[in-house]
């Protein structure tokens, strides 16, 4: 879930705002630089972020009362690297907060360590780890995906838990309940959202492989990458 306008003491929500903040400003430079070298990204780039606008506007019950969606950012953070879906996902959460009503402004800072921050982060981690140990990018990018999805919800209970410790338990006790409250929900949703985002990137390696293989996601053949080496040298003669 995103946590709701007004539900954070306003000490938390400040603070979170403040952690927040350095990755946002780092991502927005970020992006302005690849927007520079790369325009011709710029197509994937906003379909990056409307995947992940439209999958985390997708509110679904949970068993309490609350609500658990996807969050479509593990896609952005496999193409363009985690600090640029910090823009991305700090965007998403302000437009939902606006037009939506979903998350809020006083939360937004919590919102998106949470959605934009950790969890990019943490399915990035996941991607590289096993792309670097041969896992096929397909299994790759499902399991970046999920993680991605389910950190961002174990990041949402600390969070809570932090605000709303339990009288008897504590902290410990209250994340224990926060914990389970929405792995009910989101377990079944991170597997759902690692499965459309292979979906999508399958799509994407047909549809735009030379893009894909600048990026990086694609490796390169050896005559491709002796046709740019190539290329690169008829243009500094050129020059």
């Amino acid at each position: 879930m995103h946590i709701a306008e007004g539900f954070l003491p306003p000490a938390h929500a400040v603070a979170w705002g403040v952690a927040s903040a350095p990755f946002v400003v780092h991502g927005a430079r970020s992006l302005v630089r690849d927007v520079r070298e790369h325009p011709e990204s710029t197509l994937l780039l906003g379909a990056s972020g409307a995947f992940t606008f439209v999958l985390s506007a997708l509110k679904l019950p949970s068993v309490t009362g609350s609500c658990s969606h996807p969050t479509g950012t593990g896609l952005g953070a496999i193409l363009f690297r985690p600090p640029v879906m910090a823009v991305l996902g700090t965007i998403t959460l302000l437009f939902q907060a606006l037009l939506l009503a979903h998350g809020g402004l006083t939360t937004l800072g919590a919102n998106v360590f949470s959605m934009a921050i950790v969890g990019p982060w943490a399915g990035y981690a996941v991607y590289q780890l096993l792309r670097r140990y041969d896992v096929p990018l397909m299994g790759a990018v499902f399991c970046a995906a999920f993680v991605a999805d389910l950190s961002t919800y174990c990041v949402t209970s600390v969070q809570l838990a932090l605000a709303f410790p339990d009288p008897g338990s504590g902290f410990l006790g209250a994340l224990g309940k926060f914990g389970s409250i929405f792995a009910v929900t989101q377990i079944p949703l991170a597997v759902s959202e690692g499965l459309l985002t292979v979906l999508v990137m399958r799509l994407l390696v047909q549809s735009s492989k030379g893009e894909l293989t600048r990026l990086g996601v694609l490796v390169a053949s050896a005559a491709g990458k002796k046709r740019a080496e190539s290329a690169e040298s008829a243009q500094a003669v050129a020059r």
